[in-house]
């Protein structure tokens, strides 16, 4: 089995044609708001699989307390607007998340003390898409 190699630089993150720096730790957290497919089981064990077409997903993006993008995303917040995402690992494997419509639900907290506090953004993306 060969050793394969993670490397977070390769992560790229867009928010509206704008190109995200100075993430945290966590840099970014993707998921999909509901199951694709749910199932039941009748009362005489017939079973029924349903497809899910919510296409909803929580898209949380962690950056330092100097990024220079914290402005940026604190107005896209305060705006409502509604913007297309795309995240990029150029990893092994490749993945790609689209959405083009998404908002900001508020700012970011704001925590200031000994040590820089990382802040945390939360999208609502209305039409997430995981390849």
């Amino acid at each position: 089995m060969a050793t394969k190699t993670y490397d977070p630089k390769s992560v790229t993150v867009t928010v509206n044609g704008v190109y995200i720096t100075g993430l945290g730790e966590s840099m970014v957290e993707i998921t999909k708001d509901e199951n694709n497919y749910d199932t039941k089981v009748g009362a005489q064990g017939d079973k029924v699989r349903t497809k899910i077409n919510n296409s909803l997903g929580t898209i949380k993006l962690t950056l330092q307390q100097t990024s220079p993008q914290l402005a940026y995303l604190d107005r896209l917040a305060n705006s409502g607007a509604l913007i297309p995402i795309s995240i990029i690992s150029a990893n092994d494997p490749k993945e790609t998340t689209s959405v083009t419509e998404a908002f900001l639900k508020k700012p970011s907290d704001r925590k200031y003390g000994k040590d820089a506090e990382d802040r945390e953004y939360e999208f609502q993306a209305l039409d997430l898409k995981l390849e």
